[in-house]
């Protein structure tokens, strides 16, 4: 006899000689082998990741060597308990965690050399994962059968099927069918198709080969087999049955996520394993961040329009790769593409695809997924000139190029990965609660956080912080301004972006505008020190802002989290508010190891600028976003409580939007990691002003125009312009020219003012 056909002799009457005799006295031969303890299993406690959640609940984010969400069986869906219970273990309900029937089938199918079957009951395959190897030998085979034995007499039918659900691995590290569900279809358990569901319940006896991510061949095949079983114990129907045959299935897209948020993930990530340190990624800790999935959607959207649209103003940079492809057209072509593509890392916008074909007219690609697609017309135009016959190498499309290429409607084009990134903080006014934040265009390409280390300069977006501190010297939106050529001691000569008329402006026009020699003006007025103190009021790093007159034009340094809580005071009324991503951490029962504060409700004691000073600074924010540089943000919102200033520094290294509705601040920003220009053309109202609007679109919807209310008191109007009540009648700076200053030349009145200007 050979020594294979011994082994499955020897297997096989294992399999079944012993069967009888462990049913009747499990306890006698359990003295034989050395067993593990069952604890594991009685007193079963799940490895579960670290998840991240928006306030309203959806999931952002886990991290752990293990996918899983622990769903208990009362929640888990009838379909697919009776799908695995069909495939793998149909006596579930009947057994005392051993199978005999099953044994014997599965022993004579080993003993003859016929098909291998399997013999393991969901008893058995718990033991197995959770105490023992999986070494094929007598021993640990009688051991599964006598540990089943002892499980089955502690725990009732419905918890070990409970464990076995959200403990079995299914493959691409997704433990437990939840998991499973959300891996490869996006789904939860309960949305999942009869088709899915059967892919799902025969994950179990391959799930590293024959997963559709791995192998959907494999995956189909074995799919096959648990349809069939379901309809031959009759969970299913010959309609559902033909139905299911027939159905389509589509994965997850690679990365994809319902909300993409990976920075604030990552700065929950941060913060749990700064407590916890390993023990974060499998206690089952979740954090709560502030963000609304709908803002942040929006957010992430309107980020990424933003910036691809930048990009396509520039030259066309040629494709990403070159992969060598077979001269044939045929089903060997489509698997070497699909081999090739899979070295560039796909994308759920910017899809990875390879060309198949090129004419001047047309360019045939396969994608990732293996769908192949034609892109022809408009989606050719901004890669035209790597089509011509005349094209430089780097720049030739040609069969083997390796693209990127993006879905407008129903029509495809080519595209390429942004250089630049950018940035988007939305924040509540009143609490500081973050409800959007997108800390570059991806993540995986570029983790840095921009709206919380990106430190850039502000430009013109400083300039309503500055003014603020302005109207606390005097300066009322009625002063007249030199906007003259202006040239400081030291030499500096600032100019302004347009050319400058020399004629002398208000303050209110000078910021509709954004007049930097006006700006230039005000802060020698008011006095770099002061200004710089009064920057520190809205939460500005004071340290990082120049003691010099080219503070005016925005050369220090902010964050885009520390503008939006500026801009946040503005609105809000004057008072300072503490930025919140993180509202609570629990553990897995539910106990909470953090909370942040409750907003603290805003009194004179937590007061940042006067009341009064906000107003006036909102009335000229409004100018701006009506008349100003920022005319197109009321226009595109079609509402008027809309409020904010552009920002463009020199050479247009960055561009900025800050800007708020009464109840919501937000600021945008866009650059180069490595600063350069942006292009020649292009500033803050072209760049970073569409995305403000695109993501403010999306979080007003619904919300009311809110009026500009009452003004506080300390106010009057003169002049059809604010003024602080106690300088109606003198006091007020009616111009300002250079050096010398100010005039106090009583109500600032225009035709004084001129007088003023130009007296000898």
């Amino acid at each position: 006899m050979s020594l294979r056909l011994s082994r499955r002799l020897l297997l096989g009457l294992a399999l079944t000689a012993p069967a009888p005799l462990l049913l009747t006295a499990p306890a006698a031969h359990a003295s034989t082998f050395d067993l593990p303890p069952i604890d594991r299993i009685v007193h079963y406690q799940p490895k579960l990741p670290l998840q991240v959640f928006t306030a309203d609940g959806v999931e952002l984010a886990q991290f752990g060597a293990e996918r899983r969400e622990y769903v208990p069986l009362s929640k888990t869906p009838k379909l697919l308990q009776d799908a695995v219970l069909a495939v793998e273990d149909a006596r579930f309900r009947e057994h005392s965690g051993v199978d005999p029937k099953g044994m014997a089938r599965a022993a004579l199918a080993l003993i003859t050399g016929g098909r291998k079957q399997g013999a393991s009951t969901i008893t058995q395959q718990l033991v197995r994962t959770m105490l023992l190897t999986r070494e094929l030998t007598v021993e640990r085979k009688a051991k599964e059968i006598l540990l089943a034995f002892k499980v089955e007499e502690a725990l009732s039918k419905d918890r070990i099927l409970e464990i076995y659900l959200n403990e079995i691995f299914l493959g691409q590290r997704a433990y437990g069918f939840a998991a499973a569900a959300m891996t490869y279809f996006g789904k939860s358990m309960d949305q999942l198709t009869i088709a899915e569901t059967a892919m799902l319940a025969g994950l179990p006896q391959n799930p590293y080969y024959a997963n559709p991510v791995a192998n959907m061949a494999r995956a189909t095949a074995r799919q096959r087999v648990v349809l069939q079983r379901m309809h031959t114990v009759g969970v299913i129907d010959d309609a559902q049955l033909a139905a299911a045959r027939d159905e389509k299935i589509t994965l997850r897209s690679p990365g994809q996520r319902d909300v993409d948020a990976a920075h604030v993930a990552e700065m929950a990530r941060r913060v749990v394993f700064e407590r916890f340190g390993e023990a974060a990624y499998s206690r089952g800790i979740r954090v709560t961040t502030s963000l609304r999935a709908a803002d942040q959607r929006a957010a992430y959207a309107a980020v990424q329009r933003g910036v691809l649209a930048q990009d396509r103003r520039n030259p066309w940079r040629g494709p990403e790769g070159k992969e060598d492809l077979p001269a044939a057209n045929d089903s060997e072509l489509e698997r070497a593409a699909a081999e090739a593509l899979k070295d560039h890392r796909d994308d759920d916008t910017l899809r990875a695809a390879i060309v198949l074909g090129v004419t001047p007219k047309e360019v045939r690609v396969q994608l990732a997924s293996g769908e192949q697609v034609r892109i022809k017309g408009e989606g050719l135009r901004w890669a035209q000139p790597g089509l011509s016959a005349k094209a430089k190498d780097a720049l030739r499309i040609q069969r083997g190029s390796v693209l990127r290429v993006v879905k407008n409607g129903k029509d495809w084009s080519i595209t390429q990965w942004p250089e630049a990134e950018a940035a988007l903080v939305a924040l509540d006014t009143h609490t500081g609660r973050v409800r959007a934040l997108v800390g570059g265009f991806d993540f995986a390409r570029q983790p840095f956080n921009h709206v919380t280390q990106g430190w850039r300069q502000p430009g013109s977006t400083i300039k309503p912080l500055l003014y603020s501190a302005a109207l606390e010297e005097r300066v009322m939106p009625s002063t007249l301004v030199d906007d003259g050529p202006f040239t400081a001691p030291n030499g500096w000569s600032p100019g302004n972006s347009g050319n400058a008329t020399g004629e002398p402006l208000t303050v209110r026009h000078a910021l509709t505008k954004s007049s930097n020699l006006v700006s230039v003006r005000v802060l020698q007025h008011t006095g770099t020190q002061r200004a710089r103190d009064w920057l520190g009021r809205f939460g500005l790093d004071v340290a990082k802002q120049p003691d010099n007159l080219t503070l005016a034009l925005g050369t220090g340094q902010v964050t885009p989290l520390q503008m939006a809580r500026a801009y946040a005071t503005l609105a809000n009324g004057g008072w300072s508010v503490e930025p919140v991503v993180i509202e609570k951490i629990t553990d897995a029962q539910g106990k909470v190891l953090f909370e942040a504060p409750t907003a603290p409700v805003l009194t004179e004691e937590n007061r940042a600028i006067p009341a009064r000073n906000a107003y006036v600074m909102g009335s000229m924010l409004n100018d701006v976003t009506s008349v100003g540089t920022a005319a197109r943000a009321q226009a595109r919102l079609k509402r008027s409580d809309i409020y904010g200033k552009t920002g463009t520094t020199n050479d247009v290294l960055d561009a900025w939007f800050a800007g708020y509705q009464p109840g919501l601040a937000a600021v945008v920003w866009m650059g180069y990691d490595k600063p350069r220009s942006l292009g020649d053309h292009e500033s803050g109202g072209r760049l970073a002003l569409p995305i403000w609007t695109d993501y403010m679109a999306a979080a007003l919807k619904g919300v009311p125009v809110a009026a500009p209310g009452d003004a506080p008191a300390g106010l009057t109007r003169m002049n059809d312009d604010w003024i602080y009540a106690e300088w109606a009648n003198g006091g007020a700076v009616a111009t300002i020219e250079d050096a010398a200053g100010a005039q106090y030349a009583g109500p600032p009145t225009i035709l004084d003012a001129i007088r003023e200007l130009f007296k000898n």
